[in-house]
């Protein structure tokens, strides 16, 4: 890490008074237009009934400053996807590269492995090499590209498709 060890963040669960961060975070994301479709942050209620409690963490500062967040949803209510999780990640711009999000991902595979969770998986645009990079080096695989699956902001945009086992 590049910070000192007073502002190194831990990897907490999430908890509600971390909403107003993490909806934040997740906005800052939105706007570099190269990680998700979505423009607009949810309301905390929205985010917070579709991610799964017991998989959800924040990195939290010292001081109590939220820098990056994950938290998944389950892919399909069918029973056959019980052990699949799609998951979202974001770093606050200001604290990436500093080995937040790698720590992040961990502690959602630990928590995942717990669960019996049997695949983890996430779509990431192809421009978003810093993503793409970090679930690499988490033991995360490309399944492919999924082309033209969606627009933002008036653009057609691939998606790559990546997943890691258990």
């Amino acid at each position: 890490m590049t910070t000192s060890d007073h502002d190194t963040p831990a990897i907490v669960a999430m908890r509600p008074e971390h909403g107003p961060q993490v909806l934040a975070i997740y906005q800052a994301g939105m706007d570099t237009g190269n990680a998700t479709f979505e423009t607009t942050a949810p309301s905390w209620t929205d985010f917070d009934q579709r991610h799964l409690p017991e998989h959800r963490f924040v990195a939290l500062t010292p001081g109590g400053q939220v820098t990056g967040w994950v938290a998944a949803a389950p892919v399909s209510g069918r029973c056959v996807y019980a052990g699949v999780i799609e998951h979202s990640i974001y770093v606050e711009p200001g604290h990436a590269g500093q080995g937040i999000g790698a720590a992040l991902l961990q502690a959602l595979i630990r928590s995942a492995d717990a669960a019996g969770v049997w695949m983890i998986q996430t779509g990431i645009f192809p421009e978003n090499h810093a993503s793409l990079a970090l679930h690499r080096g988490a033991g995360f695989r490309t399944v492919g590209t999924r082309e033209r699956i969606g627009q933002r902001d008036g653009h057609w945009r691939d998606v790559v498709l990546i997943e890691r086992r258990r």
